[in-house]
């Protein structure tokens, strides 16, 4: 429900606490955030106590991330709306959050005023996604052939692996996948090694071309 002056009240899960006072300080002209969690647990819990109108919901956290919010809350709290807020715009992310019962799907780079705009289309029961995210979503639902399901290779990464990778594959230096995902770059080194060894990789020039190949790029 919203408060007593009509402003929608708000959820934040993500578990960059920098990002997660960013996002605060933007939407405080526009609704009440009454809340916010960094786990998977502390979300769930907090959720059901505070039953907001929209939980933003980022896709990549421990012990399951956005998924396993969603599906936590879905049965018990149905009336509650997420939205996803993420860096990543993989299909195979977009479509997983949909599945799972989220109502629409934007990456960070999203203004604030757009942003809130999508809180409150999200509470009013609309579906909201990013531009290029929609047509990912409708191939999903289409059941084309050519949208990711399962890859045994992909599956090796976990998710922040993922993230790395694709920003890697998409040109950004050490230090701007650093700046992106609020890590140090010693952590994204970490990760590109990481990858390199699992993917039997020796270079980044090869982790683009297999990205590539992949649509996640």
């Amino acid at each position: 429900m919203t408060d007593t002056e009509g402003r929608l009240r708000v959820f934040l899960v993500d578990d960059h606490a920098m990002f997660r006072a960013g996002v605060r300080a933007e939407l405080g002209a526009h609704v009440d955030v009454i809340g916010e969690a960094s786990t998977v647990a502390e979300a769930v819990s907090k959720i059901a106590a505070s039953e907001p109108d929209v939980v933003l919901l980022d896709v990549h956290m421990p012990d399951g991330g956005g998924r396993a919010v969603l599906d936590a809350m879905r049965r018990s709290h149905p009336h509650v709306r997420f939205l996803a807020l993420s860096v990543s715009d993989a299909a195979e992310d977009v479509i997983g959050l949909i599945r799972a019962g989220a109502r629409g799907y934007v990456t960070k780079t999203i203004s604030p005023d757009e942003l809130a705009a999508a809180i409150k289309r999200v509470a009013d029961g609309d579906a909201v996604f990013s531009p290029r995210l929609a047509g990912f979503v409708l191939d999903a639902f289409a059941s084309r052939p050519d949208v990711p399901v399962a890859d045994p290779e992909l599956d090796q990464l976990t998710n922040r692996e993922r993230e790395v990778l694709r920003l890697l594959a998409r040109g950004y230096a050490y230090k701007e996948i650093a700046k992106e995902l609020y890590i140090s770059i010693k952590t994204v080194e970490t990760h590109v090694s990481n990858v390199l060894r699992k993917l039997q990789m020796s270079n980044r020039y090869e982790l683009s071309r297999w990205a590539a190949d992949r649509r996640l790029v």
